[in-house]
């Protein structure tokens, strides 16, 4: 999995909604497409396209999928962010060492 496949995949307005709404806890495609303007089968592609950038982890429940939030996709963003963090920090540190 690479950064550049996490954020494309969270790049479409509409896999961005769903993995929102996961935040809330595990849904199924049905609780998930609910009230947006896409159908069931639309919904479960945008999954598929989460879950390969590592970001959704399903789970069989009888017939149905459940999805959730896969924390190491997340967890590999927020690193990759934090490198930025990490990277302006030390820059502003140098600048009131040298100033």
């Amino acid at each position: 999995m690479t950064n550049g496949l996490l954020f494309s995949a969270l790049g479409d307005s509409t896999r961005k909604i769903i993995f929102e709404r996961l935040r809330d806890g595990p849904a199924t495609v049905t609780a998930l497409a609910a009230g947006l303007p896409v159908s069931r089968p639309a919904v479960s592609q945008h999954l598929k396209v989460l879950k390969d950038a590592g970001l959704v982890a399903d789970q069989a429940d009888g017939t149905r999928r459940v999805y959730r939030i896969d924390w190491s996709g997340l967890n590999a963003m927020r690193a990759y962010l934090e490198g930025f963090w990490e990277a302006e920090l030390q820059r502003q540190l140098e600048d009131r060492l040298h100033s």
